[in-house]
């Protein structure tokens, strides 16, 4: 049996990306980002739990971060689960679940009045929901459908 890893989170950014490039070329960008429930509690009174995630993202991905994620930004990211272990100074071992992103979406509108940002996966597809424009078919241009009447045996693909 196969095993599913994948996480899908829109929160805000609660700091700017913090930058990494290392001697090989690569790029590694760091936040943590904010998810936020409310709910009402037994005694009536609403509340608002909020949870902190670490999320990672590499190479074309992170440099897209670098440049237009910053703090307090509305985003989508979708990625999977990494655990990483170390032993600190004082010989302690320490460990962090992360998700590396492979994707996100700006749902935030630019100050300028640009619009939305989205970024790319590594695959080079658009990231988030939507689909690319150019993939969609315009409404007057919708294949005709059969009215479901299905007499004619000759059309069967068999």
């Amino acid at each position: 049996m196969t095993s599913l890893n994948r996480v899908m989170l829109i929160g805000r950014l609660g700091s700017d990306p913090e930058i990494q490039r290392f001697e090989s070329g690569t790029v590694k960008a760091a936040f943590r980002l904010a998810t936020s429930e409310r709910y009402t509690n037994r005694d009536g009174q609403k509340v608002e739990k909020t949870d902190w995630h670490s999320i990672i993202v590499w190479g074309k991905l992170a440099e897209v971060a670098e440049r237009f994620l910053k703090k307090g930004k509305l985003i989508f990211i979708e990625g999977r689960l990494s655990t990483r272990t170390w032993e600190d100074a004082n010989g302690q071992k320490r460990f962090v679940v992360e998700i590396e992103a492979n994707n996100f979406q700006m749902l935030s509108k630019d100050e300028q009045g640009g619009g939305e940002h989205s970024a790319t996966s590594a695959s080079g597809q658009k990231g988030g929901y939507a689909k690319q424009d150019d993939d969609l078919t315009p409404p007057n241009e919708m294949p005709k459908m059969n009215d479901g009447n299905h007499d004619d045996a000759d059309d069967l693909p068999f």
